[in-house]
């Protein structure tokens, strides 16, 4: 065998050798592929596909310490009477979280909706949900905070006792004019285990105007309650007036015959609110004769985005009662 015919073997051999080789060698398998959480705009911000569904989810919520003052200053103010929260400040910390889950169906918007809350007074905390429905187009089902809950601008003012049901509702909107229907679950409110209540509201708005004319009545004890709120942009702030008439104690209303009351919430800077306010109760608790009170400042300021602090100050005068003055200082994170 001479030389060149060795070297036409060797280079035969050694191809084949390549050509096994690259048959055998191992191809590394393709990934999955990977499903990456998309934001949805369907809805407003904050929003985001939950994967896999074509339900949008936005979490929210709030962490909040607050210093209350003043007579009995118990933070949360269930138990101020209470002979070993008699001190004249109290601290106290909130959070407050809420789920919003919504997806487009024939028949509207679905949207299922709950609110955790949680208070830490020292050594003493709760939590609980404060809210929890499910709503499909107008019509809403649940525990939910229904239209008495809306008050004034500041923390002067006090429009409502019970503001929270077991409700069935329609909501109507019309552009301009909505309106509101429920059937609330009146429990632990009145003399009944398990009372029923009404609530209608009418809601007109036109430029930077609006008024609701809100009533209720509650079947077990057969009174009931109306509201009036009026709300007016005028100058650099928002000025508003509401007054309530009560026929007889309720599970709506039971704090007086009638009130009065009005703020004006001031834009000083873009950063600065001022919203002094004023209230006045005719027959409290339905006595004859017995009248109260009050007026305050609430001051609030945007640190940053998301962090701002609120201060408020009221006096209040009763009849039966010594004079007081009573605030507190917070401190809250939005998100």
């Amino acid at each position: 065998m001479n030389i060149k015919s060795l070297l036409i073997g060797s280079a035969a051999a050694l191809a084949a050798v390549s050509g096994a080789q690259a048959a055998d060698a191992i191809v590394a398998a393709e990934p999955e592929p990977m499903e990456y959480v998309r934001v949805c705009d369907a809805f407003g911000t904050g929003y985001f596909y939950i994967p896999g569904t074509e339900t949008c989810l936005k979490i929210g919520g709030y962490v909040r310490f607050q210093v209350n003052v003043g007579e009995h200053a118990a933070y949360d103010n269930s138990n101020a009477t209470n002979p070993f929260n008699n001190s004249d400040w109290d601290a106290g910390t909130q959070a407050y979280l809420t789920f919003d889950a919504k997806s487009d169906t024939e028949y509207g918007t679905l949207t299922g909706y709950i609110a955790l809350e949680a208070d830490l007074d020292g050594p003493y905390a709760g939590v609980y949900v404060d809210e929890a429905y499910i709503q499909l187009g107008g019509f809403k089902a649940g525990n939910y905070y229904g239209p008495w809950d809306k008050g004034l601008n500041g923390e002067t003012e006090d429009l409502n006792d019970d503001k929270i049901f077991n409700s069935i509702s329609y909501t109507y909107e019309g552009g301009a004019f909505s309106a509101y229907v429920s059937l609330d679950e009146l429990e632990f409110s009145t003399t009944r285990p398990n009372g029923v209540g009404v609530t209608g509201l009418v809601t007109a708005a036109l430029g930077g105007v609006s008024i609701d004319l809100l009533g209720s009545y509650d079947t077990e004890v057969e009174e009931g309650a109306i509201r009036a709120l009026l709300s007016a942009e005028l100058g650099p702030g928002t000025l508003q007036v509401a007054g309530i008439w009560s026929s007889d104690p309720n599970a709506y209303y039971r704090t007086a015959e009638w009130t009065v009351a009005g703020s004006y919430s001031f834009k000083a800077t873009e950063k600065l609110t001022i919203t002094p306010a004023a209230q006045y109760w005719s027959d409290v608790g339905f006595i004859d004769g017995v009248d109260q009170w009050r007026v305050g400042l609430t001051v609030g300021y945007e640190i940053t985005q998301g962090l701002a602090a609120l201060a408020t100050v009221n006096y209040t005068d009763n009849d039966l009662t010594d004079d007081s003055t009573t605030g507190f200082l917070r401190l809250q994170r939005s998100f």
